[in-house]
């Protein structure tokens, strides 16, 4: 019997997917339930499982856009799985490929490195010698492909300067498209403040080590910062909004979309309900949300419908930046690294740990009140985390 699978549905309002790898070659034996290829959706990379056991012919290739619900490869249930190690499965296309132009040399001819009337046009206005341009046409001509994919010298240079091209995957083109929207499509500013994180740094050194022999996490930055902007939220709640067409919707809720980095680029998954979260939960969560991240794990509905976003560039060394808005949220802060610096404290000079913060916010929506106002909340909660996150105890804050 051949089994046709389907592409299935990663999530809403996702209709097609892209062949990101396969993980099986044309021809083999493939066991129910076996990651056979990794898709990439616009939102998320998803692995694909074998439908039933037998024998598998794919029928698309890696980077192919493959329609939600089309076929994508056949399995023969009725193959017998092959025994013994003597099996050896048939040759990958890259290595049949190289074997082929090892024992069938390109012809040469009169049209070896000639170009076509449209390969001249574009060799023209790019100034490039044709004998700069290895031709890849019959007997050697020059196609339009060759010409738009030759690069101009960049002057004189001894040795190779090789380039490589790779296709971006769906979920980067996605990235793309959501960050230029965001640049173009909103009102974006960015308003800076600076936090001295002594008392965080004398907290964790007091409990961290006894919250994570209790609660199996370790207590980080990020519980700390998503306390305060949740606190933050409930005072300015223009900032937790966004717009829909000619109206403003303002949540009652707070879902912190934390940005982190996977293999296949930046994720944001989506801590929910963060507002009825103590230490322990946010901690647990961020942590689980960061390994499925990293593992390629992570699905569509796990990144869907935040209402405000943190990103922390400091983890790679980051001072300060303008981070950009994630979409169709409003605003979303930026943490850098911590520094020792001088600061002023009550007149005299002291050294401290010390981080810059970055608000960027749609002001369409949000006023300078509103964002200078929320961005001091914050310093404010991070200053005082104790009395003003911790209700004045910390074991209870920390559940030790």
């Amino acid at each position: 019997m051949i089994l046709e699978m389907k592409v299935p549905s990663p999530g809403e309002s996702i209709s097609e997917v892209e062949i990101a790898e396969w993980l099986v070659s044309d021809g083999d034996y493939v066991e129910k339930d076996q990651t056979i290829a990794e898709v990439d959706s616009d939102k998320a990379t998803l692995e694909l499982p074998a439908e039933e056991s037998g024998i598998i012919t794919l029928k698309a290739e890696e980077g192919d856009a493959i329609a939600v619900g089309a076929i994508v490869c056949h399995i023969d249930t009725a193959a017998i799985k092959p025994k013994g190690p003597d099996i050896k499965p048939a040759p990958d296309k890259a290595t049949v490929s190289q074997a082929s132009t090892t024992t069938a040399p390109a012809q040469t001819s009169y049209a070896t490195g000639t170009a076509s009337p449209a390969a001249r046009k574009i060799i023209a206005e790019k100034g490039i010698d044709t004998a700069a341009i290895p031709g890849t046409g019959r007997d050697g001509r020059i196609t339009k492909e060759d010409a738009v994919n030759a690069v101009p010298s960049m002057g004189t240079s001894v040795g190779d300067r090789p380039l490589s091209r790779k296709k971006m995957s769906m979920l980067r083109r996605k990235v793309a498209e959501r960050l230029v929207a965001a640049k173009n499509e909103t009102a974006m500013l960015t308003t800076f403040n600076e936090v001295n994180m002594s008392p965080i740094f004398d907290l964790r050194a007091e409990y961290k080590e006894a919250f994570k022999a209790k609660h199996g996490v370790g207590l980080g930055f990020m519980s700390f910062f998503t306390k305060a902007v949740v606190r933050a939220l409930k005072e300015f709640p223009e900032v937790n909004s966004m717009i829909d067409d000619n109206e403003q919707i303002l949540h009652d809720y707070c879902d912190i979309s934390v940005a982190v980095s996977g293999p296949k680029g930046l994720m944001v998954p989506v801590v929910r309900n963060a507002g009825s979260m103590d230490f322990k939960d946010v901690e647990t969560e961020i942590k689980r949300l960061a390994i499925r991240a990293r593992d390629g794990q992570i699905t569509v509905d796990e990144m869907t419908g935040g209402t405000f976003t943190i990103s922390n560039g400091g983890v790679f060394g980051s001072m300060l930046s303008t981070p950009i808005i994630n979409p169709p949220q409003s605003a979303i802060l930026g943490m850098h690294n911590i520094l020792q610096r001088p600061i002023a404290v009550d007149g005299k000079v002291e050294i401290h740990p010390m981080m810059y913060v970055a608000l960027s916010y749609d002001h369409r929506i949000i006023d300078g009140r509103e964002s200078v106002g929320f961005l001091v909340a914050v310093k404010e909660a991070l200053e005082d985390p104790v009395n003003l996150l911790m209700d004045g105890d910390v074991k209870k804050a920390l559940a030790l």
